[in-house]
């Protein structure tokens, strides 16, 4: 009990000391109506020349890699993971489905994936792809540690705007919570097109706007605003620095869920790419959704 006061105690202090940077900022469509220029300018809220994008969110998840899937269970209190589950088993995969997960690092999709059909299908293969080094080191360890077969996954550093695979390579094409921390998102779409066979189907888990109507109402009344942005900006930075020593890094990641475009706007952006039969599911009222596409 002692253990948990001092935690407690710390984080306050963190709090204290970092307060300053807190930041009110109403949660509403006008909030991810963003321009194609503004999410290709913006770190967070704050606005860059497009090139340095990459680079800046690259330092993020290099500073975090370590500890990333310890804050995401604090950061969710676990939900992520039902999420991801359910996530997965929307997809669906039947034996011999071959998977490309982008931005997957550390794994979470991937493993679900090959757990899925680990009694159907020795065959099925899942590709990780990563821009981050560091975050696709944790990846193969967590691999070896859970004894994954080698045959059966591969982890590639690659860029999700230009992919090092050939033309309908892959059955399937997933993203988690990667796609709002690209540049360009439509050339990560175009090419998420064309790396699927004919008849592929593209999924992306992201966060997205609220939709629960009474929860709504709470935050155009404000209510709602001021306790969804204390624990986003003071909170979740504070965790960061009690358990990854990141306050900055996990501000970012609060500021870039604010900054990605609604539900509609995204399922829009899906379909310029090309992609057919484009629908969205809303999990937690909204908080995240599944966005799914297929290539005919």
């Amino acid at each position: 009990m002692s253990n948990l006061k001092r935690s407690f105690e710390k984080l306050n202090r963190i709090v204290c000391k970092n307060g300053k940077n807190f930041r009110f900022s109403r949660w509403s469509s006008t909030a991810s109506q963003g321009s194609k220029h503004k999410i290709e300018n913006q770190f967070g809220y704050e606005k860059i020349n497009s090139g340095d994008k990459q680079e800046k969110v690259d330092n993020v998840f290099k500073s975090v890699a370590d500890n990333y899937d310890m804050m995401n269970d604090a950061m969710s209190l676990g939900i992520h993971r039902v999420w991801k589950d359910i996530f997965v088993d929307r997809l669906t995969p039947t034996p011999g489905t071959k998977l490309l997960d982008v931005a997957g690092g550390t794994g979470d999709i991937s493993f679900r994936f090959l757990r899925y059909l680990r009694n159907q299908s020795p065959t099925s293969f899942v590709t990780v792809s990563d821009i981050n080094p560091k975050m696709l080191e944790v990846g193969r360890k967590r691999s070896e540690d859970l004894d994954y077969c080698k045959n059966n996954i591969e982890w590639v550093e690659a860029n999700a705007e230009k992919l090092p695979f050939s033309d309908e390579t892959y059955d399937a094409y997933t993203i988690a919570f990667g796609i709002r921390n690209v540049t360009h998102m439509e050339k990560v779409l175009d090419e998420a097109y064309r790396v699927l066979k004919p008849g592929g189907r593209f999924m992306c888990l992201e966060f997205s706007e609220v939709q629960n109507d009474y929860l709504k109402w709470l935050i155009f009344k404000n209510y709602g605003t001021l306790i969804y942005d204390a624990y986003s900006f003071q909170v979740i930075p504070a965790l960061g620095e009690l358990i990854a020593g990141e306050w900055k890094a996990y501000q970012y990641l609060v500021e870039s869920i604010r900054n990605f475009p609604n539900q509609a706007m995204f399922k829009q952006l899906i379909q310029n790419a090309g992609f057919r039969m484009v629908t969205y599911e809303n999990l937690t009222f909204g908080v995240v959704a599944i966005h799914s596409g297929f290539k005919l």
